[in-house]
């Protein structure tokens, strides 16, 4: 793969542009497709958060202690609607049996590396034409009605210094946490401040990543859905798209985030990746944040963007399409609402669901295909943000030299499932070659 210059990459969202840029930089020539438009997806409404220290495998043993009540329950933070999905049913299966202490520290020690590099890609891209901000959150403050429950949190990072983290912390009280962010209301007893980390406005970014691959000379086609991808051996790989956009190319990126599997199931991929969807909303408060608050106990996190406060939270495994849950919204605003002052979570804008792709063993899947010509990048969960560019940077490695980066090889795309047989699929001639 080392002479390969036209690539094509299947989605405009942080991970894909990401690569995109990436790939600009190692000198191949590229095309962007999407069926929508450049940050339409999940890069759109999340909460901004880059949060490396603190990027976790999603499923952890504290699913376990849910129990199927709380998550059948349309309040619960993390919410699993009754279905008769198989689809659905099996990342289920495999999302519990990988909430265990054990498989999570596994996860974590893969999650690690790339971790530790996420910040130094956002400096790189800066550094190199990106324009928009990004921003150090100090402070960023975890929040909690009562203080015991600060342990919870306390013990996460326990957790991940033992497998080879760090989360720079300290505990403070609720006055002192008022008296750093007064949105905060008397109903705060604790609060943990995290430090080292950043946040941006994931719309104004991920447009001046565009806008920056656009300057290198790459399309970004918009209106183009991909229909499907056939590996023509020495001939590159066709891409068959609705709209504009088709043709033959050398290598084909995908990073269609929670529909990332329709295309790269017939080159191997088996792992399901489930929409794990996510609401945000933007409201006014007397006082906007001077950076993220978080408020562990419900899961919902706070963003100052521009003159608004943006307020997200909520995990549901639903389909990516499904309409936008009202009572998704509802219980946000009641969970947030006694920990906050000045904040008018009655008068919101920018109502919002988005679909984060998660994998049922919480790791990313970012590399090669059974084609060597078709590659995988997505299955961040909640950390495509984060870990958009550092995955970019990587992937653009192994795409153009045929070499994988030792920090991409837990999360190689044909890992087989530790809770299930991986099926059995033949192989065409031209895939094989």
């Amino acid at each position: 793969m080392g002479g390969t210059r036209r690539v094509a990459v299947v989605g405009a969202g942080m991970v894909g542009l990401a690569t995109a840029w990436f790939l600009q930089e190692r000198g191949a020539e590229v095309t962007v497709l999407d069926r929508e438009g450049v940050g339409a997806g999940a890069s759109w409404g999340n909460a901004g958060w880059l949060t490396p220290a603190i990027a976790t495998p999603l499923p952890e043993p504290a699913v376990l202690r849910y129990g199927a009540r709380a998550v059948l329950s349309s309040s619960s933070p993390v919410y699993v609607p009754p279905t008769a999905d198989p689809r659905l049913a099996r990342f289920v299966a495999g999302f519990l049996r990988h909430s265990t202490d054990g498989r999570w520290r596994t996860a974590m020690h893969a999650l690690l590396p790339v971790n530790e590099h996420a910040l130094d890609a956002f400096e790189h891209l800066g550094a190199h034409g990106v324009e928009a901000g990004v921003r150090d959150a100090e402070p960023f403050i975890a929040a909690y009605s009562r203080a015991g429950d600060v342990q919870g949190l306390l013990d996460e990072f326990a957790h991940i210094e033992h497998a080879g983290g760090h989360v720079e912390h300290e505990l403070i009280g609720g006055d002192a946490a008022r008296a750093l962010e007064p949105s905060l209301s008397g109903a705060v007893q604790a609060a943990v401040l995290i430090h080292g980390q950043r946040f941006l406005n994931p719309v104004e970014y991920v447009a001046s990543l565009a806008s920056a691959v656009r300057a290198r000379g790459a399309q970004i086609v918009t209106g183009a859905e991909v229909l499907e991808l056939e590996d023509l051996g020495g001939a590159g790989v066709r891409v068959e798209t609705t709209g504009p956009g088709a043709g033959t190319v050398d290598a084909v990126v995908v990073a269609t985030g929670a529909w990332l599997g329709d295309l790269v199931s017939p080159f191997g991929v088996q792992h399901v990746v489930q929409a794990g969807r996510g609401y945000s909303f933007s409201v006014a408060a007397d006082h906007v944040p001077a950076g993220p608050v978080y408020l562990p106990a419900a899961r919902v996190a706070l963003t100052p963007l521009g003159d608004r406060v943006r307020v997200a939270g909520m995990m549901e495994f639903r389909r990516p399409d499904a309409p936008l849950d009202p009572r998704r919204i509802r219980a946000i605003v009641e969970s947030a609402r006694p920990l906050l002052r000045g904040v008018d979570l009655d008068d919101r804008q920018d109502e919002w669901v988005g679909s984060r792709p998660c994998t049922a063993d919480g790791l990313p899947l970012v590399g090669r295909t059974e084609s060597e010509r078709v590659f995988v990048a997505g299955g961040h969960g909640m950390w495509g943000i984060t870990l958009g560019p550092v995955t970019g940077q990587l992937l653009a490695e192994q795409v153009l030299t045929g070499r994988t980066p030792p920090a991409l090889t837990p999360f190689d795309p044909l890992r087989r499932l530790r809770w299930a047989p991986r099926r059995a699929r033949r192989v065409s001639a031209a895939q094989a070659s």
